[in-house]
């Protein structure tokens, strides 16, 4: 029993492609979109590749992209499908291009709802590489002049500065790494030459931030240094006064800014998917239609159109059946040595035979 069958009349056939037609179009535009939205995100992740570890998080920029521009392609000849199926006559050239490109779609609506969850659940994989990537930038700070790490001082001043932001985690991370160059330290000073003996590694550490982490909203001149010691500063608690640097820690902050940006893109799609399947569906049923009309021979009648033509699991049924034939179509045997008669079998009669040529005797 076919599912959720509609009866068309001529009009209603005509009318129902003539406004897929008009959707078609409307779905390149919505393939557009989504390449514009994957490339926005690619664009965004590209700026601070600095500050990221490399890892998959490109899989869903690639993939918003590469779906856009199916779309377009898909939909543009949909829509040329959809156009000529007007016409009955018309129709019957595309009579057996249509249910490959039902499947088609259906797969590529698909991967637009692949990529719409992708958006959600990248994040885990997001702050993995963000952690790691400001990790390594935090560390290798001091490092102007070396080659390929001499922006990261710079690229680290700018995301703290833009994203109001401090450290990878928070503030105490640059307490735990040497973030000045050995190039600006006073090697004479005794108190330079205690710090770098109490440590194990023979680092300069500070309880000091990057001038970066300081926040100009604060009316008290920014405490950069000496952070934890409370006889440094007029007036200063460590433990109660809230400091006049950032306290967030720039991965939560950078985590923020593209869970928000593909929160959007995510429902973006989400819709585009919504839209894009009652589009398909729509077509199913105008290729259902036109081709009950071309089997009854009445181009002016009535025919029905549905979107199953058996039920949900007789099709599943169906679909299976022809999986497991084409498996065994494929399948060599080898149990036993045995081989295919058919393969490796040589001619030969390649040169002259002494076989006389029996003829088939005439009837008489």
């Amino acid at each position: 029993m076919a599912v959720l069958k509609v009866k068309f009349t001529k009009t209603k056939r005509d009318k129902l492609a003539q406004i897929l037609w008009i959707l078609n179009w409307v779905s390149v535009v919505s393939g557009v979109i989504l390449f514009s939205l994957g490339l926005f995100l690619k664009i965004e992740i590209k700026k601070r590749n600095e500050v990221m570890a490399k890892g998959d998080i490109n899989s869903v920029p690639n993939m918003l992209i590469s779906v856009g521009v199916i779309a377009c392609i898909i939909n543009f000849l949909g829509g040329k499908i959809c156009y000529d199926c007007s016409d009955a006559n018309k129709f019957s050239r595309w009579k057996l291009v249509m249910l490959p490109y039902i499947v088609c779609t259906f797969c590529f609506t698909f991967c637009i709802l692949v990529g719409a969850l992708l958006c959600y659940t990248m994040r885990n994989e997001l702050e993995e590489s963000l952690y790691l990537g400001l990790r390594d930038a935090i560390k290798f700070y001091k490092d102007t002049d070396i080659p390929g790490r001499c922006f990261l001082k710079k690229t680290v001043d700018m995301l703290q500065i833009g994203f109001q932001c401090c450290g990878n985690n928070g503030f105490r991370d640059w307490f735990e790494i040497q973030w000045i160059s050995t190039r600006y330290l006073n090697m004479a000073s005794e108190e330079v030459l205690d710090r770098l003996k109490s440590n194990v590694d023979g680092k300069f550490l500070v309880d000091g931030v990057p001038f970066s982490c300081c926040n100009p909203g604060s009316p008290r001149p920014c405490i950069q240094y000496q952070l934890t010691n409370n006889s440094a500063h007029y007036t200063y608690d460590f433990l109660t006064e809230e400091l006049n640097i950032w306290m967030r820690g720039c991965r939560e902050a950078l985590l923020e800014y593209y869970t928000a940006i593909m929160r959007s893109i995510g429902i973006t799609a989400l819709l585009i998917w919504l839209f894009e399947l009652s589009v398909l569906i729509g077509v199913r049923y105008l290729q259902t239609a036109m081709k009950n009309v071309l089997l009854l021979g009445d181009l002016e009648g009535e025919s029905e159109g549905w979107l199953l033509e058996n039920s949900f699991v007789e099709t599943a049924k169906y679909n299976i059946s022809i999986i497991k034939n084409l498996g065994k179509a494929n399948q060599i045997s080898t149990v036993s040595g045995i081989k295919d008669p058919n393969i490796d079998v040589r001619n030969t009669n390649c040169g002259k035979t002494n076989d006389t040529t029996k003829s088939i005797p005439a009837a008489s």
